[in-house]
């Protein structure tokens, strides 16, 4: 599937790097921008209080004149740039954020998620949850602020048989096919039937090479050391500039609790993730 329309949500205050990112993402892959610039209230007013309501309100008319006038710089940008756009400001609530993001989601064929969203633990949450939870759509997060690179370079597929990661593996299928090599990736791999299959990663390159995917795979013993650890090592050694995967294998509050995967690639900027759930 082809990349078409490629949503980027942006906070209002603070979006100059990601529109870049965002405008070399889609020049790149000859795709329709959408900008959601975004100003998410943390505060629900619900006192009595005539002189805090009176500063409520006043702050609220500050953020929003923010967010139409930045609004209006974006589209001034876009327009000289060439590119098929819309922007769409957004002054929403805590409580409605996921499913603000999530609505627009739905019509996108990818969310990005640049540098300065991706920096902000709350922000990209919100961002992740709406596109990943809410919606079919995947995600490529951006930490490395590096360009865009459609064509060429080695790109890692984080493998474990699992519906994540295969949904992920389908959805990154244009990229995969244009890099210069796809390595797939299998840690402690099971050469059992019903897990990672008789020859752990034979099945996913067979598929991989059938759209015309230069594929290898990789086994790889952990040693003890953490997932996160031994991927991040494969694609420093790989030179890979792009990691595909599946997001949230365990529930998003086990995570949290306990740490996972995700949660610690998330906070990587050595490479750019393909995320699926």
């Amino acid at each position: 599937m082809g990349i078409k329309t490629v949503l980027s949500i942006m906070d209002a205050e603070d979006f100059e790097f990601d529109l870049k990112q965002a405008v070399d993402f889609c020049t790149t892959c000859d795709a329709h921008l959408t900008v959601v610039l975004m100003v998410i209230d943390p505060d629900v007013y619900t006192g009595t209080n005539p002189a805090y309501s009176i500063a409520y309100i006043r702050q609220r008319e500050e953020k929003a004149a923010t967010l139409s006038r930045n609004a209006r710089v974006i589209g001034e940008f876009l327009a000289s740039t060439g590119l098929s756009y819309d922007v769409q400001d957004v002054f929403t609530e805590i409580a409605c954020v996921v499913d603000d993001i999530a609505d627009r989601a739905l019509y996108s064929d990818l969310v990005l998620v640049g540098r300065q969203a991706a920096s902000k633990e709350a922000f990209r949450r919100f961002i992740l949850s709406g596109a990943l939870f809410h919606s079919p759509t995947p995600v490529y997060f951006d930490r490395s602020g590096r360009a865009f690179e459609r064509t060429g370079g080695t790109v890692l597929v984080a493998w474990d048989s699992g519906n994540a990661a295969a949904h992920a593996v389908h959805a990154a299928m244009d990229l995969l096919v244009s890099a210069s090599l796809v390595r797939v990736v299998l840690i402690d791999p099971l050469a059992v039937k019903g897990v990672n299959g008789e020859e752990p990663g034979a099945d996913v390159a067979t598929y991989l090479a059938r759209h015309g995917v230069k594929v290898e795979v990789d086994c790889v013993a952990s040693g003890g050391r953490s997932t996160d650890e031994v991927l991040l090592e494969r694609a420093r050694d790989a030179e890979a500039k792009l990691m595909v995967m599946g997001a949230y294998r365990h529930s998003r509050l086990k995570e949290r609790l306990f740490g996972g995967v995700t949660r610690s690639m998330l906070e990587t900027d050595d490479v750019a993730l393909f995320l699926s759930h």
